[in-house]
């Protein structure tokens, strides 16, 4: 052996040696080393090799879960009470599901979910309203609703029907759908029932009417008279149109300023009109009983199997005459026809030919009968008024009113609101003057009507078909009357002396 090499050897084996190898230097350097060698590791991307490792450990997991949720499906099914314990088999198939490719692991193509986009709201048309206000012009509305007025004017020329729109009123609603700044469509909304659309058709315009049909509801009310049929129907509960429909059934044989008397019973089979759940307002009466000093009044509406309507009694004969009784719903009658009346203002002898019918300002006034307008405007002494022929021998007159709704030449309906009381003219206060004349001769409105015919009662050949469509009414109110009775005897047995049943049920 070398002695030399044989010391050396001694030397590194040497375990202070070993440890003065590893200074604290050496060691800072390779824990740095290490560091460094870590963050490449975790920032740099993995390889390709690395990726496809990693997806087919995914693709084997999900198939794991796959398996998993069908297995816990089918223990749900088979043991429905277990299914709290089974864990969330949705998050199973959720999972799948949006991983899913366009082809399922066959190779077929996947079959789309036509069921949840069916379902899935179609996109609601965006509209703009715009209320129109007084003074408002056609063009003016378009500005508010972001349009021009060119806009106004490509409509009505490319669509006759939108020249209605020239015709509009305060407080009526346009509704405008517009994208990239032109108008697609324009809804008309005359009330709550009917609208007028305009659509865009390339460069045209095509127009439609929307008609919404109300439900109906058939109500039952009876009350008696203490005072007007007015204040006693508004005390039961009816509105302004039902009480004046009541008035027009019976007008032709009733006459409700002089016969109607405290005691009085009515009864009423009538409509009252929803739209989405809301009450809009209130229809037609069906069928109806006036009592009037102990004789009893039915009427029942009927139309024919020309598409008229009328109000008979149980027998055919109508009820109506082709004249309404009083044109409005009057305070009193402040003067009466007298050809010898000394005039409130003039303060001499002048015939008055007419009769003056006290009611507040605003009252609204209705044609007396069918007919056309003939005259319409103002005057001094008249101040606003309407005159209308109803054929060649009656004439009815309206005057001094606030307001005027129809103009020369229109058609108007037997109970269409023409105007609403006033006092412009020579008048001391707030009325109606109503004339009515006969081939040119002025008569008293309420005498006159007794004298003029009825309107047509049902013809022998349609009897039985009238007969068999108010069958069901005549039964109907007479089951309310009977219940309402019964109810009145109930409540009487438990009522305090000097109050009578209707009052406690009222």
């Amino acid at each position: 052996m070398i002695p030399g090499k044989n010391h050396n050897s001694k030397s590194s084996d040497h375990p202070g040696a070993i440890k003065a190898a590893w200074t604290p230097s050496r060691i800072i350097a390779v824990a740095a080393l290490s560091c460094i060698v870590l963050a490449i590791f975790l920032l740099v991307p993995p390889t390709t090799v690395q990726a496809d490792r990693m997806h087919s450990d995914t693709a084997a997991q999900r198939e794991q879960l796959l398996v998993s949720g069908l297995e816990q499906q089918a223990d749900q099914t088979l043991n429905p009470g277990d299914a709290a314990a089974s864990g969330s088999i949705t998050s199973g198939f959720v999972l799948v599901e949006e991983e899913q490719t366009a082809e399922n692991p066959a190779g077929e193509p996947a079959i789309a979910d036509s069921s949840a986009r069916n379902d899935a709201p179609a996109t609601e048309i965006a509209w703009k309203s715009v209320r129109i206000k007084r003074g408002d012009t056609l063009t003016h509305v378009f500005k508010k609703a972001g349009l021009q007025a060119r806009d106004a004017y490509e409509l009505l020329g490319r669509c006759p029907d939108a020249k209605q729109l020239s015709r509009i009123h305060p407080g009526h609603e346009l509704d405008f759908h517009i994208e990239g700044q032109q108008l697609q469509a324009l809804r008309y909304r005359k009330n709550e029932l009917e609208s007028q659309v305009y659509t865009r058709q390339g460069e045209n315009f095509s127009a439609e009417t929307i008609v919404r049909e109300p439900e109906r509801r058939v109500r039952y009310k009876t009350a008696g008279l203490e005072d007007s049929l007015f204040m006693s129907g508004k005390r039961a509960g009816l509105d302004h149109n039902i009480i004046m429909q009541l008035a027009n059934v019976f007008g032709g044989v009733i006459d409700f300023i002089y016969d109607p008397r405290k005691g009085d019973e009515f009864s009423i089979l009538y409509e009252d009109l929803y739209l989405d759940g809301k009450k809009i307002g209130t229809g037609n009466i069906l069928a109806a009983e006036y009592v009037n000093v102990g004789e009893s009044l039915v009427a029942y509406r009927y139309t024919d199997a020309d598409g008229n309507t009328g109000y008979y009694a149980p027998d055919g004969v109508s009820m109506q005459k082709a004249f309404l009784r009083a044109p409005l719903d009057f305070t009193r009658i402040s003067s009466n026809f007298n050809l010898r009346r000394l005039h409130p203002i003039h303060k001499s002898v002048r015939a008055h030919r007419g009769i003056d019918y006290a009611a507040p300002r605003g009252t609204p006034v209705y044609a007396a009968g069918d007919g056309r307008v003939i005259k319409a405007g103002y005057s001094r002494a008249n101040g606003n008024y309407i005159f209308i022929s109803h054929g060649p021998q009656y004439t009815t007159k309206y005057l001094h009113l606030t307001k005027r709704y129809v103009k020369r030449l229109q058609k108007v309906e037997k109970g269409q609101t023409i105007g609403t009381v006033g006092s412009t003219g020579y008048a001391t206060g707030p009325h109606l003057h109503y004339e009515f004349l006969v081939n040119g001769v002025h008569r008293n409105p309420r005498t006159i009507l007794n004298k003029l015919p009825k309107a047509k009662s049902i013809a022998d050949k349609e009897m039985l078909r009238f007969k068999e469509n108010i069958e069901s009414l005549a039964a109907n109110l007479e089951k309310h009357q009977q219940a309402y009775q019964l109810a009145e005897l109930d409540v009487g047995s438990f009522t305090p002396a000097g109050m009578n049943a209707r009052d406690s049920l009222n």
